[in-house]
Order: structure tokens, then sequence, then C-alpha cells
């Protein structure tokens, strides 16, 4: 988390195995997920983007590599939310 000169901005990351790039533009669609069916509605991070939105915020996603192997990569969610 950090501020910047138009408001804060905080990166949450993980070391799972990333997300496959044939779906990372179609995450914040409602009603996508990846899960088998029943396991969960999809909704989630269509939620979330729509409340930062509303808030004048964005949220982005991003995947780094963190070894030069592509089972090596990292996901970086970025929420960027104005100061009031």
């Amino acid at each position: 988390t950090s501020q910047t000169s138009a408001g804060v901005l905080i990166k949450v990351s993980d070391n799972g195995a990333g997300i496959p790039v044939e779906i990372i533009d179609k995450i914040f669609q409602p009603f996508f997920t990846s899960k088998p069916t029943g396991q969960g509605t999809g909704l989630g991070l269509s939620m979330s983007y729509d409340i930062i939105k509303a808030h004048q915020g964005t949220l982005r996603v991003e995947q780094a590599n963190m070894g030069g192997d592509v089972n090596e990569m990292k996901t970086i969610f970025i929420v960027e939310l104005p100061t009031i």
C-alpha cells in the first residue's frame, strides 16, 4: 500500500499458479468462474470491480514472471482509489 499524488495504491499478490492467459481478460465479467459448477458464483471480482469503479477508482490485474518460467507467474491485483 502506498500513497500517490492522486490517492492510494493497493497491491495484492499471491504465490499461486497465476491466471491462465486465455481467461485473464474475462475475470472481471459477471458470472465468470474457472471453478466447477456449483463451486462459485463468479461474482466476487465483478462486484469488487463495480464497487471500486463507483468510488472513482480502478481495479486491474497484472501477471509477473518470477523466474523466467511460465509456471512461475505471480498474479497482482492493483486497486487505485482517489483521496477525498
